[in-house]
């Protein structure tokens, strides 16, 4: 049943459900021209990201999330990662999809379920509509975990998916259970999860999974660290989200975690993905903080510079180039980037070592202060 009575002038996107409509992100809307607009330094999407719409909404009630079951308000008032969803009938957006690939490429697509039990049947019918459509797109879905299983896996995969997102989101079960389990009034498990990831990675493949993961929910980086560790091992790509307050949310007046610390997790992070950094490298205070990474300093200098580590986690286009690169996911325009959307320039790069505060550089550690 819907949260609240819905006034008249509101009630037609009540019946624009999926699969005949869906929502996309206010970037994709633009990239396929269904909504004027520019963004800081051509910061364009190349992946056109969809979400299903539904009267209910999502009946998930994740605490940071504007789509949350619980939040105030009507579905079409929600936001995602604070951004606007504009809603468009399947066969538009398809038809812009084609016609811009048509033109040159698109990176991608992306189709995201909410937690509703239409949503999986209904994945199906939009994976199918848009392969037979642009076969040469790829496509990745990025699922509610506890609405599928293993057939259900290997049936998206059939349907044209090579990729399996998951919102895993808390670093940590506590973390996890307080935020999207029953700490939340929600649905979701911490083994649920898990155990719809490891499924996917046998089905799809090494790094054809990945798993969501905010920064800033309560975690320590020594939890983040060691989760970016565990899955380097099991061969699952790790996304960072940087945590980022949703008006009318549980979360809407949480902190967010400093710029300093984001980019120290964000550093660890890529050395321990790209560059094999070795178990115990890190090391970090009483409070579980990130102080220092044993590693040589040319290596540690050479990330650095390259932009690299502070760039948007995001899906691969065709060629493996990232292209789901979300802009404005994490921050508001105006606001410091939590993660750029293109590769950092040198001058981007002199505010990123200004931002990680080194205190010193030794042959084999760095330092923060």
């Amino acid at each position: 049943m819907a949260r609240v009575t819905v006034p008249i002038d509101q009630q037609a996107e009540l019946f624009q459900i999926s699969p005949e409509h869906v929502r996309i992100s206010m970037s994709a809307a633009m990239a396929l021209g269904l909504k004027g607009g520019r963004t800081y330094r051509e910061a364009a999407c190349g992946c056109i990201n969809l979400i299903q719409n539904y009267p209910e909404g999502c009946y998930a009630n994740c605490a940071y999330c504007g789509m949350a079951r619980e939040r105030p308000g009507v579905p079409e008032e929600n936001s995602f990662i604070r951004v606007a969803w504009p809603l468009y009938t399947t066969d538009e957006v398809v038809g812009r999809i084609v016609a811009k690939e048509a033109a040159g490429e698109v990176g991608r697509v992306c189709i995201s379920q909410v937690h509703d039990r239409r949503a999986y049947p209904d994945l199906l019918t939009i994976l199918d509509q848009v392969r037979a459509a642009a076969p040469q797109v790829p496509v990745a879905a990025l699922v509610s975990a506890e609405l599928l299983d293993e057939e259900k896996l290997r049936e998206i995969k059939a349907h044209g998916a090579d990729t399996i997102g998951i919102g895993l989101d808390g670093a940590t079960e506590a973390i996890f259970d307080q935020t999207r389990g029953k700490g939340a009034h929600g649905p979701h498990t911490w083994e649920g999860h898990w155990r719809i990831a490891r499924l996917a990675r046998d089905i799809f493949g090494p790094l054809k999974v990945n798993l969501h993961i905010i920064v800033g929910l309560g975690e320590t980086d020594r939890d983040l660290v060691e989760l970016f560790y565990q899955l380097r091992d099991e061969q699952i790509a790790a996304y960072l989200f940087s945590f980022n307050p949703e008006p009318g949310t549980e979360l809407q007046h949480a902190p967010r975690a400093p710029l300093a610390r984001h980019r120290r997790v964000q550093l660890a992070k890529f050395l321990i993905e790209d560059r094999g950094l070795a178990r115990g490298a890190v090391s970090f205070d009483e409070s579980g903080a990130i102080t220092g990474i044993v590693a040589p300093a040319d290596l540690v200098d050479a990330a650095i510079a390259s932009g690299e580590p502070f760039m948007t986690d995001g899906c691969p286009d065709r060629h493996g180039a990232m292209t789901c690169n979300r802009p404005y996911g994490s921050y508001r325009p105006g606001e410091p980037f939590r993660d750029y959307p293109f590769v950092p320039n040198a001058d981007d790069v002199a505010v990123i070592r200004a931002e990680l505060g080194v205190a010193a550089i030794t042959e084999g550690e760095i330092a923060f202060g």
